[in-house]
């Protein structure tokens, strides 16, 4: 698909993730082990033959510039096309009005670029998507704007503060709705759409002139009557990535084989940065059950329903349970530590209980000590 751009929105981070931004973008949440948030979409375009990628980022940039680099984990550092991380404009007095201020702030990218199509998309619902059928949809269609989304179970799934679509019989939207803690459709918003590049330019240009600054309200929503909005569904596993608790609920979801393999190895691989670290090493009698542990840990304790990052270690007599341990944690002996959630270089002292809540588990920022 050379004659795709793909857009990744930043400019609106996920507020209820709390601690885990903190010091970050919620982009580069780390998720999985060793991937973060971002590396998820970005993967899905690359694995969908886009060759021509922009990065709207707004606070914590820092983050987004230090994963992503050049690229060249996603095959994007090429002279032409390639990875382009597009900062947030200079703000003027009256501060962030909306992510269409990013976007009118980098029209010139866009203009310049080839591509016909573009496909704009956040970072926080997890999938392995390709978009090429969404793409083949939209076209066949006449589309001037092409959504995905997925249906959920609504006995199953929190879907407050979500953004709910109604199709009618030819799947076309007809409205969107949002916040409603019992909704009436099980059609949930992926954040994803699709359209004519030329279409999104002019769009932010007379949205932006009538102080309109939401992509989502501003130009989705308030022209869903003047505009052609079909929607495309998704049918495979979906993580939304919008609160501690469903944070935790997905990762933990991680240690199921078949969430694991739906999510890494039914479509295309994901790939993240890079880091060499040796294998991990275990001693003789530390029993580790269901758990996920990256490489360069080293564990003596016991780890049961986990989730270790790199280089976390482990040492004798500590105990982990359903928890998430971030990249270089260290755990004294004689801890136990029960539902919770490390952020990147948390130390524990030895002899130290932590334990949370199943609904909520207890989060300790980055390189706490405790």
């Amino acid at each position: 698909m050379n004659n795709v751009l793909g857009i990744i929105n930043l400019s609106i981070n996920q507020p209820l993730l709390h601690e885990l931004t903190y010091s970050r973008a919620t982009a580069t949440v780390p998720f999985g082990g060793r991937y973060r948030l971002i590396d998820f979409v970005l993967s899905n375009m690359v694995n969908s033959g886009i060759n021509n990628v922009g990065v709207l980022t707004h606070n914590n940039y820092r983050s987004i510039i230090d994963h992503l680099g050049s690229g060249k984990e996603w095959d994007l550092d090429h002279k032409q096309r390639g990875l382009f991380i597009l900062p947030p404009p200079n703000m003027n007095s009256s501060g962030f009005n909306g992510d269409l201020q990013n976007f009118y702030g980098h029209l010139e990218y866009f203009e310049r670029s080839t591509e016909e199509i573009a496909i704009v998309s956040s970072s926080h619902m997890i999938c392995n998507i390709n978009y090429t059928e969404a793409v083949e949809f939209h076209k066949k269609r006449n589309a001037d704007i092409t959504v995905i989304y997925k249906e959920l179970d609504t006995a199953q799934e929190n879907l407050s503060n979500l953004i709910m679509l109604e199709l009618n019989e030819n799947g076309r939207v007809v409205s969107m709705t949002e916040n409603h803690l019992k909704p009436d459709s099980n059609k949930v918003y992926m954040r994803m759409i699709i359209l004519r590049k030329e279409l999104l330019v002019d769009l932010v240009k007379k949205s932006v002139a009538q102080n309109y600054y939401d992509l989502v309200r501003h130009v989705i929503m308030r022209n869903l009557d003047q505009l052609n909005v079909y929607a495309y569904e998704y049918k495979g596993y979906l993580a939304i990535i919008n609160s501690i608790h469903n944070y935790y609920k997905c990762s933990m979801d991680l240690l199921k084989p078949e969430v694991w393999k739906a999510l890494f190895f039914q479509r295309g691989l994901i790939y993240t940065k890079i880091k060499d670290a040796p294998p991990a090493l275990y001693a003789k009698d530390a029993p580790v059950t269901n758990s996920l542990v990256a490489n360069g840990c080293i564990i003596e304790g016991t780890v049961e329903n986990s989730i270790l990052f790199r280089g976390v270690k482990i040492k004798k007599g500590a105990v982990i349970k359903n928890s998430i341990l971030m990249q270089n944690c260290v755990i004294e002996g004689d801890s136990v530590l029960d539902r919770v959630i490390l952020d990147k270089e948390v130390f524990v002292t030895s002899g130290n209980q932590l334990i949370g809540e199943q609904a909520t588990p207890t989060v300790f920022t980055k390189k706490s000590s405790i």
